[in-house]
């Protein structure tokens, strides 16, 4: 919202109780802890003050009602109905990162930054990725699929399965799952049990995938049908691996931006990178993580996030700044994708006409 220019954008927030309920807020900008003190305190954060004190809405896919937010029955003021003409989506993980949240929008028919259905859902899935990258002939670190009903049932058939293809180390992650939850690195066979009963409560597809001595790389992808890359970045993670303790709560990650690679891996890690967003039929943003392996160099793709971070010191704006894209700048070409994957659809046909 900071950098939003309010001579441009009249915003709408909206929050998404974790019980489902909707909640639209009015006059954005004054939600900001700085730009209000109450009583010697800085006021809520935007999206809690949001959540407490915004109007009920229901979100509605009528196309020709009020775009996607229809005041609720009990909330007050039932003259002043929200209008909006693009959603901006900042909901990471299930439900707001998956598809399911751009599939209302879909039928609503309001313009959203980001990735469609489809890209959001393969996106979020790890197993469907790969599996999407794989055939686009992009380098994939080998894994093993296992569903949680085979695990339950017969553990020592489906370790028996994973040891016979894969050695150890293993990574073992929930397939639908992001910011690192639920992943655990197995370094022998008696840590695996623990490492899939901890990613079977988050998903029933489990994946498990070979380790990597490797450097972890990142790289921005802008665009629709014509999407440009960042210059790469360097993720060095203050634990073993970027888990979800060194995102979110220890200190000492560093951001290396740009990466120490040579031209020629630089130019390999953004092509790859357009190649993954193009494989999944991403569209607005994506960030594309890698793995450079240390002992012989090779570039593996790992994943896509079609929803990265997005604050001012995330990976996805920090890489697109280096690349001569301010913050504010970046938000606007967003929209203008979004605006123009929107228009985009008027030339698609959804209902059949015979042919005279």
């Amino acid at each position: 919202m900071r950098a939003l220019d309010p001579a441009k954008y009249e915003l709408v927030p909206v929050g998404i109780t974790r019980e489902g309920r909707w909640r639209v807020g009015s006059g954005a900008f004054g939600l900001l802890p700085e730009a209000a003190v109450i009583g010697g305190a800085e006021q809520a954060a935007p999206l809690q003050t949001v959540l407490e004190e915004g109007r009920a809405v229901t979100p509605s896919v009528d196309p020709t009602g009020p775009k996607l937010l229809a005041l609720a029955k009990s909330s007050p003021a039932p003259n002043a109905r929200p209008e909006v003409d693009v959603i901006f989506p900042v909901l990471h993980g299930t439900f707001g990162e998956d598809g399911t949240i751009q599939g209302l929008l879909e039928l609503a028919d309001v313009p959203y930054v980001g990735a469609g259905v489809l890209a959001s859902s393969a996106g979020m899935d790890k197993d469907v990725m790969k599996r999407l990258f794989r055939d686009a002939g992009l380098p994939v670190v080998s894994w093993e699929l296992v569903l949680r009903r085979d695990w339950e049932h017969d553990p020592a058939g489906v370790r028996k399965r994973i040891e016979k293809r894969l050695r150890y180390p293993l990574f073992v992650k929930p397939a639908n799952l992001g910011s690192s939850v639920g992943i655990t690195k197995a370094h022998k066979p008696r840590e695996l049990q623990a490492a899939m009963d901890l990613a079977a409560q988050y998903d029933r597809k489990i994946l498990v995938e070979k380790a990597v001595d490797a450097r972890e790389i990142e790289c921005a992808v802008l665009g629709n049908d014509s999407p440009e890359a960042s210059v790469p970045g360097e993720i060095i993670p203050v634990n073993e691996f970027y888990d979800y303790e060194a995102k979110y709560i220890k200190e000492g990650s560093e951001l290396a931006i740009p990466a120490r690679l040579s031209p020629r891996q630089s130019k390999r890690v953004q092509e790859l990178a357009v190649r993954a967003f193009k494989a999944i039929d991403c569209a607005g943003m994506g960030r594309v993580d890698f793995l450079l392996e240390r002992k012989t160099g090779k570039i593996f793709v790992m994943e896509i996030n079609t929803i990265p971070g997005f604050t001012s010191i995330s990976m996805y704006p920090k890489l697109w700044e280096a690349s001569g894209v301010p913050y504010s700048k970046l938000l606007d070409r967003l929209i203008d994708l979004a605006l123009e994957r929107h228009r985009d659809k008027t030339h698609t046909r959804y209902e059949y006409t015979a042919p005279r």
